[in-house]
């Protein structure tokens, strides 16, 4: 269910950004810029080696950040992201995964069908 909301929305132009440095802007009115480590369908966003700045202003470092979807107010695409073909990638990577378990793939062990 996950890879068809991703699918179907610009999260996959977000799952993209992973291994890039990016701000993202918090419904709180606060920042955080870090490297993308991981985003998920609902666009739960885990950042690392993040400058946080609160709504005060004030700097923090932080080793690594979690922020829920619901929190994200933007993320800033980076100027070197071309973003058709981070999409494009993305769907096609989503299609390799999701054909690689129709024709057989992954783990054995739990067979569909027991006679």
């Amino acid at each position: 269910m996950s890879r068809t909301i991703a699918e179907n929305s610009m999260v996959v132009l977000l799952q993209g950004l992973q291994g890039q440095v990016t701000t993202v802007d918090l419904k709180n009115e606060s920042t955080a810029r870090g490297r993308v480590v991981n985003v998920d369908a609902f666009m739960n966003i885990r950042l690392d080696n993040v400058l946080y700045r609160d709504r005060r202003g004030q700097l923090t470092q932080l080793q690594d950040l979690f922020i829920t979807g619901r929190n994200v107010r933007y993320v800033h695409i980076p100027d070197n992201v071309d973003i058709m073909k981070t999409i494009q990638s993305q769907l096609a990577r989503i299609h390799r995964v999701r054909n690689f378990a129709s024709h057989g793939g992954g783990r054995k062990e739990f067979a569909t069908k027991t006679k």
